[in-house]
């Protein structure tokens, strides 16, 4: 018997049948096994967890058999309470399946400590973009003669004096002491004008820059 006629015998096509009847059926196992491991087309929406403290947030994710990971606690949004939820990822509303991890950003206590930059001996046009980009504000603008006009001579929070490389809260006010370009050589010992700006005021008159 010739190969080509053992493959339309009765004993080889019935082998042929009885594998791909195994075939089907550990496929089917396969897709079954993938479609409960896989929690196939479950679907849970996600909370609001704002503003939720850690208690709060374990409770409610429980339920809905969801659990959190926490991600970052350096955010800090004066409009949300100590210690709560202030960024989820996924979204409130998002669709997952079980046992999904949400994604967590905690409000810490304030704002985080930022070193002050060197600015000192800077124009004023230099030296606010600086501060500015790291979150501080500026204050009350004095001008102290001395012959550079607009150098910034002396930085001040609170009424206290600070220096390049001290730390401050972000968002501190800080008041600056700038040159008049009218007065001598030494920053130090020349009394301020008493000429105090607020910085917007400074800016529209067009005070304060070169």
């Amino acid at each position: 018997m010739t190969f080509f006629k053992f493959l339309f015998t009765k004993i080889f096509l019935k082998q042929i049948g009885y594998a791909i009847g195994v075939l089907i059926v550990i496929a089917f196992l396969i897709l079954t096994w993938l479609r409960f491991s896989t929690n196939h087309g479950q679907q849970i929406e996600v909370p609001d967890l704002a503003k939720m403290n850690l208690e709060e947030v374990t409770e409610a994710l429980n339920e809905l058999d969801l659990k959190y990971e926490i991600m970052d606690t350096t955010n800090y949004n004066p409009e949300f309470p100590y210690q709560t939820v202030i960024e989820q990822i996924p979204k409130a509303g998002k669709f997952v399946k079980e046992n999904r991890k949400i994604y967590l950003s905690i409000n810490r206590s304030g704002y985080p400590m930022i070193e002050i930059p060197m600015v000192l001996g800077k124009t004023m046009r230099q030296a606010e973009p600086s501060l500015k980009a790291l979150g501080f504000q500026i204050g009350k603008i004095r001008f102290r003669k001395y012959i550079a006009k607009d150098e910034l001579l002396e930085m001040s929070h609170e009424g206290k004096k600070i220096q390049p490389g001290e730390k401050l809260q972000k968002t501190s006010v800080i008041d600056l002491v700038l040159g008049d370009g009218k007065g001598g050589l030494n920053p130090e010992e020349l009394d301020a004008v008493p000429n105090e700006l607020d910085v917007n005021q400074n800016q529209e008159n067009g005070d304060g820059e070169n």
